[in-house]
């Protein structure tokens, strides 16, 4: 039987919808992948044709492959499938609503919103109009991360009652970011948070609350953070969460307890200093009989080993590169294909509930940091003109 095919319209045209796009145009049987694959027909630039004309010679897109310079233009292809929406989270919300208002499937990148009530308005829309959304945290999808939570759910390290989770890069801030790139823009929603610290929170959330059967997960109980702003111009350097939740996982004892996790993310300091892994655990997930440590980075582990208490066995060491050179971008297309084609409007593995309470811890620790962003990208009033 013929491989189920999805076209993808590609919006925006940078660094990371590139990762995804050379992912997308990699050979699927290099992943031993045989029943779905994936076709670019468009990518749009939000400022020129030349771009989009530029993103599809660099990346070797085959033709045909349409090149437009409006997201508008994008969405009304009737050749697209999906949209991968590439943007800056600030703009997630405007164009997400956009792609679902043009009866557009949507994969969009991670943070998926700015606020909650936003990723509230994007799932109750993609209900209402019976379309596919998913949240693009790639890092769920990757076979380390598959067979991490099995092992947790099979009770390979007992209840689990501590997560302890990472994502930090260590930059002269100043020198590198200024004040008018991304990561510390306010108008771009800019800081650690969501942009590396969603990482962190992905590792607490499918660790200690994804493991557990849907009937059985409960937001956090507890959420404290401690956030330092950006001196010159007010987006979060670093953040720090503790947060605990009512149950532990897999939650098979007669009176399972309360299970905690700290979540941390910096701009100034880093996971790994010498950029060489000498740092090891990026993540450390602790329970009543071992441990799982997950080497860096985060969001793109290649190996991790499992440390049984004492007297309890061997340590294990396992190793999980990435086939045929890629980044790791196509698992996370190969479901929103499978997806596609079994009729499902969102992905088990990363499902609106959840991507909605993860936006809501988020919400909580920015109110408590004092992080604020301008009303027009916080706003849920669509279209609102960014």
């Amino acid at each position: 039987m013929a491989p189920h095919n999805i076209r993808w319209g590609i919006m925006a045209t940078g660094w990371i919808a590139d990762v995804f796009t050379r992912d997308l145009l990699r050979d699927p049987s290099i992943r031993n992948v045989t029943d779905v694959s994936h076709t670019v027909v468009a990518v749009a630039s939000s400022s020129n044709v030349a771009r989009a004309e530029k993103f599809i010679s660099d990346t070797g897109i085959p033709s045909p492959c349409a090149a437009y310079a409006s997201y508008e233009d994008l969405v009304a292809d009737t050749n697209v499938d999906v949209v991968y929406v590439a943007t800056p989270h600030s703009h997630h919300f405007q164009n997400v609503m956009l792609a679902l208002n043009a009866g557009k499937h949507v994969l969009c990148e991670k943070a998926f919103t700015v606020n909650a009530a936003q990723a509230k308005i994007l799932c109750e829309t993609a209900q209402k109009k019976n379309l596919f959304l998913m949240e693009a945290v790639w890092t769920r999808y990757f076979p380390l991360s598959i067979q991490i939570r099995d092992l947790i759910k099979q009770g390979a390290i007992g209840e689990v009652l501590r997560v302890i989770s990472d994502n930090s890069f260590g930059d002269p801030v100043e020198e590198r970011w200024g004040t008018e790139h991304r990561m510390v823009n306010k108008d771009l929603a800019g800081g650690c948070l969501l942009d590396l610290g969603i990482y962190s929170l992905t590792w607490v959330f499918q660790t200690l609350y994804h493991t557990l059967p849907r009937d059985q997960r409960k937001p956090p109980s507890a959420i404290s953070a401690h956030m330092t702003l950006y001196h010159l111009t007010g987006a979060d350097e670093a953040t720090t969460m503790l947060l605990s939740f009512p149950t532990s996982t897999p939650s098979n004892l007669p009176h399972p307890g309360k299970s905690q996790a700290v979540a941390m993310t910096h701009l100034r300091v880093s996971t790994d200093p010498d950029e060489a892994n000498t740092a090891r655990p990026a993540i450390r997930i602790q329970g009543t009989k071992g441990e799982i440590q997950v080497d860096g980075p985060a969001f793109r582990p290649e190996r991790y080993r499992i440390i049984p208490a004492k007297g309890e066995g061997e340590v294990k060491e396992v190793e999980c590169p990435f086939p045929g050179g890629g980044k790791g971008m196509f698992w996370e297309a190969d479901e929103v294909a499978r997806c596609l084609r079994d009729g499902k409007l969102e992905s088990e593995t990363m499902p609106w509930e959840e991507s909605i309470v993860i936006m809501e811890v988020m919400d909580e620790v920015r109110r408590q940091g004092g992080l604020t962003y301008p009303e027009k990208i916080e706003s849920t009033v669509y279209p609102t003109q960014l």
